[in-house]
């Protein structure tokens, strides 16, 4: 019998990835979604995205999703406190881990780890330590589709935002730049793959700048 889990999910494709090597794994069952929302901008929070598409997405998944609302440019104590509300209703459902989509930030993972283990919950972490370059190939040949919704503008220009994560926004990529945006350089949206019953239709809308990063604005169809 599998362990039910919780995920950390930002619908992103390091969070689809995550999630299916979740659905391959005997061990686990991934049973609810925790998703950070920007509530004055009604967004997740640093990806962008609507509220509405992160909601049809988890449709499409066939899970439930629980949004930890924060305000925007949220304090690290404000952060902490409302997600740490999230944990503590995880560890009351009898659940004792949490799935994250990181790759290879150690301090990041720390810290995490730190978070929950507060709750008495201990991290998953299927990605970890694997090759970026072959986990961005085997998500487009695996069939998964994204868009870039968040670029950042100290690495990258405003072209990327809004493109389709294929091999070509992957040739495109400047030196240096990690194939799966894991310093931040880059956020996406997965719009349809393996882990979804039917595709997310959305349409495109304009890309804006809000600080260091331009932010492309998807709209359900």
């Amino acid at each position: 019998m599998r362990e039910p889990v919780a995920m950390c999910f930002s619908g992103g494709k390091d969070s689809m990835m995550a999630l299916q090597a979740l659905h391959n794994d005997d061990r686990y069952e991934v049973v609810d979604l925790i998703t950070t929302v920007t509530d004055a901008y009604d967004r997740v929070s640093m990806h962008g995205t609507r509220r509405s598409l992160l909601r049809l997405q988890c449709t499409a998944i066939g899970l439930p999703v629980t949004e930890v609302v924060v305000p925007p440019e949220a304090t690290n104590a404000i952060y902490e406190r409302r997600m740490g509300q999230a944990f503590a209703a995880t560890a009351a459902k009898g659940l004792r881990k949490v799935v994250f989509g990181d790759i290879f930030l150690e301090d990041l993972r720390a810290y995490r780890e730190n978070q929950i283990a507060s709750f008495g919950l201990t991290g998953v972490f299927p990605l970890w330590k694997q090759s970026t370059r072959t986990l961005s190939r085997q998500f487009i040949t695996d069939g998964f589709r994204a868009i870039a919704v968040c670029v950042h503008a100290k690495v990258l220009n405003a072209s990327f935002a809004g493109r389709s994560f294929d091999m070509s926004f992957l040739n495109d990529l400047p030196t240096g730049v990690d194939s799966c945006g894991e310093n931040g350089e880059f956020h996406t949206f997965v719009h349809a793959g393996p882990v979804l019953s039917a595709p997310v239709l959305f349409s495109h809308g304009n890309t804006v700048r809000r600080g260091d990063f331009f932010y492309h604005d998807l709209q359900p169809a």
